[in-house]
């Protein structure tokens, strides 16, 4: 834990020091890594185009949309939400009640996804008896393999403390979601007309004086007018980093205690609409679990301008920032890197073999659609950035990024997602800067793609024997078998994560402690340290040979498998102070997933 009566004098300092001390990453083993061409697919359609994304199951994804024409339907109505099958590359349709639209996404620890906020029903020419407004929407999906679970919602039971239109979200060490900022109607930036400078919990929680209610954020009231969608990032040590604009904070929610970081350096804007990505890089034994964020992209035009004013032309940022989150990688500030190509809207994903895929946005303009003076169709962006790039953490400075020599011809651009799978491919999906779909110039797009890089060509290890569940520091041992020529391996949990907008909520990368025996047959795996290192919830775990070649990430859970504990006193002092919400929608029908959420939240 840092000392924070020493945060305050650190904070003058945010650029580039000279003494910046030897970053964690930098202290790993020497790693190998496979050569040679990535392979792309592009195998079907997500019959609702990928605003959120989220890997739910070794062989689904959960794919949400908003509410609009999509040819996909449900129930003898449109559908906005689907389920993708890595397997056969088919979905099947499901069934919200409420708008998806700008809303979040966190896993439970009992593997339960929770969906929140969202947005009012916008479009016409459409019967809407089946759709509710989204802002005050919970949501809950706990993935199956009969293919008949489906979205539940009670919202008369179930619902947020108030509005919240592009929020972020955090799976802590308890196994439940803090759900945090937003505004309470939509807007191409947040204001303090609409500022919800507020967090809560899910399931709520009796804390700090407020009763299940919302908590004030002071950092979200400073942070205007360019903090949607938020970056959140649970550390080691309990707190959860926290940057929007151009701030950056630690925020320690068993104490509402919020210690300012050094800002984001040369006036890069870095949450929405100016969205930059980032991430936690790998935490192993080597480097002691020590914490360093990332951050990519972005843009530096004003926040107060008047949004006709800007331009769709205007260069993103290349800057990437890395800092060291102790008290010496703080004093020392941000280290600055310069990406081979400027990117706004990029996301950050982590492979199994320690690197990271910067892919997706576009080169110029901000997100959002609608808004700037010289938009492209709708669109506030434009020049696609259709290569990804790879970023290894590991590397010499001078040698970090590298080019994957591959390019998409599909824009993806605002209400684009990405996600590794359990594969190890990378699954592409979305673009749609528009009110409703369009085959215009960006148009709103439904294919998907496999992104394959070179280490899915080449014979790769398999195991067997991993547990359901996984304790932390509890040693348990897996039967491997390893390609010709394999001398060792190591073992990767991952947390895929929610992907909406650029945001990764909750994706990271932990190394665990193993050791293979002589014969190579058996791998002796140790769980992770503890419920801070990796949050109680879903994972999965990649044996990696040290040609750096992953296997299968099979799924597990991480932590006992149970739910966070459920206060009923908050839920009820919830409920009491959101009556007239509460009262306003009916409640779910039978056949609409009124069975699936019972396991987290116990019947009234």
């Amino acid at each position: 834990m840092l000392q924070r009566s020493l945060i305050p004098a650190l904070l003058s300092g945010s650029v580039l020091a000279a003494n910046i001390p030897r970053s964690p990453a930098a202290s790993l083993d020497a790693r190998a890594f496979v050569s040679g061409n990535w392979g792309l697919t592009q195998p079907g359609t997500t019959g609702v185009s990928a605003m959120q994304l989220a890997v739910t199951s070794e062989s689904t994804a959960i794919i949400l949309d908003k509410v609009e024409h999509n040819p996909l339907t449900v129930n003898g109505h449109i559908a906005w939400a689907s389920e993708l099958n890595f397997n056969t590359n088919q979905v099947r349709p499901l069934n919200p009640l409420s708008n998806t639209w700008c809303a979040t996404g966190s896993f439970l620890g009992n593997g339960t996804l929770v969906s929140s906020g969202g947005n009012p029903i916008v479009i016409t020419g459409w019967s809407y008896s089946k759709c509710q407004n989204g802002l005050q929407a919970i949501r809950l999906f706990t993935p199956c393999t009969d293919g008949r679970c489906d979205i539940f919602e009670d919202p008369a039971r179930l619902h947020l403390t108030s509005n919240r239109w592009y929020p972020s979200s955090v799976r802590i060490d308890d196994g439940s979601v803090i759900i945090y900022g937003g505004s309470t109607f939509g807007g191409f930036e947040n204001g303090a007309s609409g500022n919800n400078p507020s967090y809560e919990f899910f399931p709520p929680k009796n804390i700090n004086g407020f009763n299940g209610v919302e908590i004030p954020s002071p950092f979200l009231s400073d942070t205007l007018n360019a903090n949607h969608f938020p970056i959140l990032i649970m550390l080691p040590d309990g707190d959860i980093f926290v940057a929007a604009n151009q701030k950056a904070m630690l925020f320690n929610w068993r104490t509402n205690t919020e210690t300012r970081l050094p800002g984001i350096p040369n006036g890069v804007r870095v949450s929405s609409p100016y969205s930059a990505g980032a991430v936690l890089l790998p935490l192993t034994p080597e480097n002691n679990y020590t914490p360093e964020v990332m951050i990519c992209g972005g843009s530096t035009v004003s926040d107060t301008a008047n949004p006709s004013s800007l331009s769709s032309q205007t260069p993103a940022s290349a800057q990437c920032s890395r800092m060291v989150l102790t008290q010496a990688g703080i004093a020392a500030g941000w280290s600055v890197e310069t990406m081979p190509q400027a990117r706004v809207m990029p996301e950050l994903i982590l492979l199994p073999d320690g690197r990271i895929l910067i892919i997706n946005g576009a080169q110029t303009g901000v997100a959002g659609y609608g808004n700037v003076g010289d938009q492209v169709g709708s669109s506030n962006a434009d020049n696609p950035a259709f290569s990804p790039v790879l970023y290894d953490p590991s590397a010499a400075r001078e040698s970090r990024f590298s080019a994957t020599g591959l390019s998409s011809t599909i824009p993806r651009i605002y209400h684009s997602t990405a996600s590794l799978t359990p594969n190890g491919s990378i699954l592409v999906a979305g673009s749609n800067p528009n009110d409703d779909v369009q085959t215009r110039k960006y148009a709103t797009e439904y294919r998907f793609e496999y992104f394959s890089p070179p280490y899915l060509f080449q014979p790769r290890p398999t195991y067997t024997g991993l547990p359901a569940t996984v304790g932390y520091n509890a040693v348990f041992s897996l039967s491997v078998s390893l390609p010709a020529g394999g001398t060792n391996v190591s073992v990767a949990l991952i947390d895929l994560g929610f992907a909406t907008h650029g945001v990764h909520m909750d994706h990271r990368f932990l190394k665990l402690k193993s050791t293979l025996s002589a014969d190579k047959k058996t791998l002796s795996v140790t769980g992770p340290p503890s419920a801070t290192h990796y949050p109680p919830g879903p994972a999965y775990l990649y044996v990696v040979t040290d040609a750096g070649v992953p296997s299968f990430g099979h799924k597990t859970l991480i932590g006992t498998g149970a739910g966070p504990t459920v206060d009923e006193a908050a839920m009820t002092n919830n409920a009491q102070n959101n009556s007239a919400f509460a009262s306003s929608v009916p409640s779910p029908t039978a056949g609409e997933g009124a069975n699936v959420a019972t396991a987290v939240i116990p019947a009234p």
